[in-house]
């Protein structure tokens, strides 16, 4: 397996293992997102895409791919509400939000038909008044333990204008890599995760 896959955008490269938070401004979303999944639909990964501020049954559309039905049908693209996911049960349990991706993840390489799996994840679902969302700094954390286990890409997708400075900064601190406009690069604010979660203790 190549060290590196394509993300879709503007001919970027990453590598597998990394962890992506990717900072836009409202229909950006689109450009970063629909890229995303394409390059992994072409290339055989599993994609799976957690939706918040659109309805998951709006994404076909956006797709150019005429085989995005079959897709859907066969689940090489899986797309879940926030409300079935994050939200469960109304509340942000970091916890089980990991183990919906160890449980996702280890079932779509377990049978030896993908290689890789796509990941993406938009984060509206956490300007919302429910129990637990104060939680989304210290599970971005997590996930960066969770991520090496298997060979996965994942793409957080954070909206600027709406988000407020300080957690945009907690961001930084949680993701190794940054997507901003047409650029990745290693992010020199990137923490640890046994660091960070012990400065905020």
């Amino acid at each position: 397996m190549p060290a590196t896959v394509d993300l879709g955008v503007s001919g970027l490269e990453v590598r597998i293992g990394d962890h992506i938070c990717a900072f836009y401004r409202g229909a950006e979303r689109d450009d970063i997102l629909v890229p995303f999944l394409m390059a992994g639909l072409r290339t055989g990964d599993k994609c799976i895409c957690v939706l918040d501020a659109a309805r998951p049954e709006s994404l076909p559309a956006l797709l150019d791919d005429p085989q995005v039905q079959e897709r859907l049908e066969r689940r090489q693209l899986e797309l879940v509400d926030f409300e079935s996911s994050y939200l469960a049960s109304g509340e942000f349990v970091p916890d089980r939000m990991l183990e919906f991706w160890e449980h996702n993840v280890h079932s779509a390489l377990e049978g030896g038909e993908y290689r890789m799996v796509r990941s993406a994840g938009e984060t509206h679902w956490a300007l919302r008044d429910m129990p637990g969302v104060d939680q989304l700094v210290a599970y971005e954390s997590e996930l960066n333990r969770f991520i090496p286990r298997y060979p996965q890409v994942i793409l957080c997708l954070y909206e600027i204008e709406r988000f407020s400075g300080e957690l945009l900064l907690d961001m930084l601190k949680t993701h190794p890599k940054v997507l901003l406009g047409a650029m990745v690069f290693d992010n020199p604010y990137y923490i640890e995760p046994d660091e960070f979660l012990a400065l905020r203790q």
